[in-house]
């Protein structure tokens, strides 16, 4: 089969790295890809917003499948755009990726149905929402952005002067552009936050195994929400209990709940959890592979993942097992100094051959290009996701952090504290 997949971040060199596993896989192509993907995948210069041609593109090549890694082509509807022409794609259609498209929607279907979230009001007006938050005088207070902003568009204000200056920025001063038309008032929820990532198609659910991410910037849970430091996987806070509560609570009443509204979803399925005293509570849904989640989850699943996107598209995943080593991974982002603010970018990056040929460790990249004389450049916020396995998590957190020595770049950031949470479980 000739693949092509849509992205050009750390997600997608982990597609990308799982799909050339696959028996299946003759020929990849990666639009608009990026210096690690290029190793593995023909990359190509379509950006991921422009339909026509990345559907020119597939229609011209004969390619046999594409899959999407971003949200913002599925919410904008890339695979309704696919599927008008005729052409196998594996995501969400635009009316189903709305789950993560717009929160206000989420939360309303989550309400509706009765699947387990914290309580909440949207509004469309900022003094309405400043006047509600004044009214329930209950911090922290957590106020979300209804549309995409690069996985930024939430804030945490532990008082009426941040929250007020919170409404201010999200609805007023248009910080996260028009996602903040709308805006979400959340009731501020305690305990263990634990991404879900499942695949669906559309009637049947199978969760893949269970993940940890860490969004601050800096050590100690500090600083700036970011796309992503790092993550780990499994977590043991998601007991098999839990696991069996949200099949049964959250993952299969969200498949009816969509199905039911005419948006059957079919892809993966993103389920940002809080393990709440009361229970596990849904944060969030993405209509998509998380990142970094997947440079830790992808690693250990031993099915060809090429037979699972084909089973979701077909609508028989009921037939698939899907089958995770017994082992554990853990991510540590090489992030930008100044990341997610300001940050300089073209800096070459060496000691990337050591991760050659390695199936203990990757080196994925989210933010890399060529430079003119072909040396790999930083190019982004995140530059990589270097991950390791170990027979538990404790290993591979030595091993990842053994591993980010290798590689260097003049203004290399990261936490080192990722995965610290495995010494209380």
């Amino acid at each position: 089969m000739k693949i092509l997949v849509i992205g050009g971040g750390g997600r997608e060199h982990a597609i990308v790295t799982a799909i050339a596993k696959s028996k299946k896989a003759t020929k990849i192509y990666c639009a608009p890809g990026n210096a690690g993907i290029a190793e593995l995948a023909t990359c190509v210069p379509i950006g991921v917003m422009e339909f026509d041609k990345l559907v020119a593109f597939a229609s011209e090549n004969a390619i046999d499948l594409t899959v999407v890694g971003p949200d913002d082509p599925l919410v904008g509807g890339v695979v309704d755009a696919f599927e008008a022409a005729g052409l196998r794609v594996f995501g969400p259609r635009k009316n189903a990726a709305i789950v993560e498209g717009s929160k206000a929607f989420s939360k309303e279907l989550m309400k509706k149905y009765g699947i387990p979230t914290a309580g909440y009001e949207t509004f469309s007006d900022a003094e309405e929402a400043a006047a509600y938050i004044r009214a329930q005088g209950k911090y922290p207070v957590v106020l979300k952005a209804d549309g995409l902003a690069l996985g930024k568009g939430v804030l945490i204000c532990n008082s009426e002067e941040e929250a007020m200056a919170g409404v201010k920025e999200i609805m007023l001063d248009k910080h996260f552009g028009t996602a903040g038309d709308k805006m979400v008032v959340e009731e501020f929820m305690t305990g263990r936050e634990v991404s879900a990532l499942c695949f669906c198609d559309g009637k049947n659910v199978r969760p893949m195994t269970s993940a940890q991410d860490h969004k601050r910037a800096g050590d100690g849970d500090t600083g700036l929400n970011t796309g992503g430091m790092g993550t780990f996987s499994p977590s043991p806070f998601y007991t098999d209990e839990v696991h069996e509560y949200c099949v049964k609570n959250i993952y299969e009443p969200t498949m009816a709940a969509m199905a039911a509204e005419g948006r059957p979803f079919t892809g993966v399925m993103f389920v940002g959890l809080m393990l709440t005293p009361e229970g596990p509570k849904v944060l969030e849904y993405n209509a998509r592979f998380g990142d970094p989640e997947t440079q830790v989850v992808l690693p250990r699943m031993e099915n060809d993942i090429v037979d699972v996107f084909e089973a979701c598209i077909d609508g028989r995943l009921d037939e698939v097992e899907l089958k995770f080593a017994d082992n554990a991974a853990v991510c540590v982002v090489l992030a930008s100094d100044g990341y997610p603010q300001h940050y300089e970018k073209g800096l070459p990056i060496s000691g990337l051959d050591a991760f050659k040929g390695c199936n203990d460790k990757f080196v994925f990249h989210a933010g890399t290009k060529f430079g003119e004389d072909g040396a790999v450049l930083t190019n982004g916020g995140r530059v990589l996701g270097v991950t390791a396995l170990g027979s538990d998590l404790k290993e591979a957190r030595a091993n990842a952090y053994k591993a980010t020595e290798l590689i260097s770049f003049a203004n290399k950031y990261m936490r080192h504290d990722i995965g610290k949470a495995i010494d209380e479980a």
